[in-house]
């Protein structure tokens, strides 16, 4: 069984019962309007249990809910590309609200990043930041990514247009 533990919460593989939790704490559009338009807003029960049933059968683990207190808290994984960015997956995560600020994404972070490089035939791990995410930016600088550049007035977000900033870790 794949444990990641952190100081107070664990990343492990997804449950069914997950679902609630997971719907509860991502029906927020504060954490909905940092993520890919891909993340439902509203976040609906339908949504986890499709969600969750997908990272299930998938064959490598690469998706974790952030475990505190018993309930999933968010989410962090890697998603697998295709092509010339086969051995370069992006990472992704998000976390619950009133747990922002606390240094637990950084730490995330590096456990997924550890986990990730040890277990799987990669090169990099790529995240991408919107503009308007500078707390996101700081926990990638703290787990060890480098801005790799800044591809300006790229993505446009709620109708907003944003800077993306390319970070990367490499192995």
């Amino acid at each position: 069984m794949i444990e990641l533990k952190g100081s107070n919460f664990v990343l492990r593989k997804w449950h069914p019962d997950d679902a609630a939790s997971l719907q509860k704490h991502a029906n927020n559009t504060n954490v909905s309007r940092f993520l890919l338009d891909r993340f439902p807003s509203p976040y609906t029960l339908a949504d986890a249990i499709n969600f969750i049933n997908h990272k299930i059968a998938e064959e490598a683990v690469t998706n974790f809910p952030i475990i505190i207190n018993g309930e999933t808290s968010g989410v962090i994984g890697v998603d697998m590309r295709q092509d010339i960015y086969r051995k370069t997956p992006l990472l992704g995560y998000w976390l619950r609200e009133d747990y922002w600020g606390k240094g637990i994404i950084t730490e995330a972070i590096g456990l997924i990043t550890r986990y990730v490089f040890e277990n799987l035939d990669i090169i990099t791990i790529q995240a991408n930041v919107l503009g308007s995410n500078p707390a996101s930016m700081r926990a990638l600088e703290k787990a060890g990514f480098i801005r790799q550049g800044i591809l300006e007035r790229s993505v446009i977000k709620n109708d907003q247009i944003f800077d993306e900033h390319i970070y990367a870790c490499f192995k």
